[in-house]
């Protein structure tokens, strides 16, 4: 059972660290790029947007598979488990969705600025470690 499991945990991180990767190549980019008031109504729709079953079972199912593969002992495994559950979860829910919360409260250009400079990078760091966890199961796997 394990190793599948392991597999499927692998496959939720590296899908994970392709949507963070995506919003720090391309989407936040591109609404960086736009007036501050069509910036701020885009990343509005797209945290309403993201609340759905199909984004949520992924975001939150990748970090349940994964710490289930852990408990088969492999270090490699709970790596994995550790990486995702502070870069995926952690992160989102200490940094990412407060700063969400307060650009729909706030919607003003300097509150954009803002967000801009403290959202993306941390996003950056979501992906990376969303991607080191996805190597950490895929070596958990091989192992």
């Amino acid at each position: 059972m394990f190793p599948t499991v392991t597999i499927i945990a692998a496959l939720g991180c590296g899908t994970m660290a392709g949507v963070f990767f995506a919003f720090s190549a391309m989407v936040m980019p591109g609404l960086r790029r736009a007036e501050p008031a069509v910036g701020i109504a885009a990343m509005r729709a797209i945290n309403l947007a993201v609340v759905n079953p199909a984004f949520i079972g992924l975001f939150v199912g990748t970090a349940v598979v994964g710490v289930v593969a852990a408990f088969e002992g492999d270090p490699w495994a709970w790596a994995g488990a550790a990486l995702y559950g502070l870069g995926g979860i952690v992160l989102t829910g200490a940094f990412h969705i407060p700063r969400n919360n307060e650009l729909e409260r706030l919607g003003t250009p300097e509150y954009w600025a803002r967000y801009l400079r403290e959202w993306v990078p941390a996003n950056h760091l979501r992906a990376f470690l969303s991607l080191a966890a996805a190597v950490s199961f895929v070596v958990a796997a091989l192992t």
